[in-house]
């Protein structure tokens, strides 16, 4: 699962060209972790970013 529940931040593509201008696809994957938190007073496991886990966005 490469999706944020908060922000859904998900895998995005694009083209890797290398030094000799060759094009292959790629694709960026979220730095995605699963943590246990408390949402409505409920403890739960969610798919959380990085960047939503370092800014410490509040789940509604």
């Amino acid at each position: 699962m490469a999706k944020c529940e908060i922000c859904n931040k998900s895998v995005s593509f694009g083209i890797k060209v290398s030094h000799s201008h060759r094009r292959s696809n790629r694709m960026w994957k979220p730095n995605i972790k699963r943590i246990r938190t408390t949402v409505n007073g409920v403890r739960k496991r969610m798919h959380i970013c990085t960047r939503c886990l370092r800014s410490g966005t509040k789940s509604a």
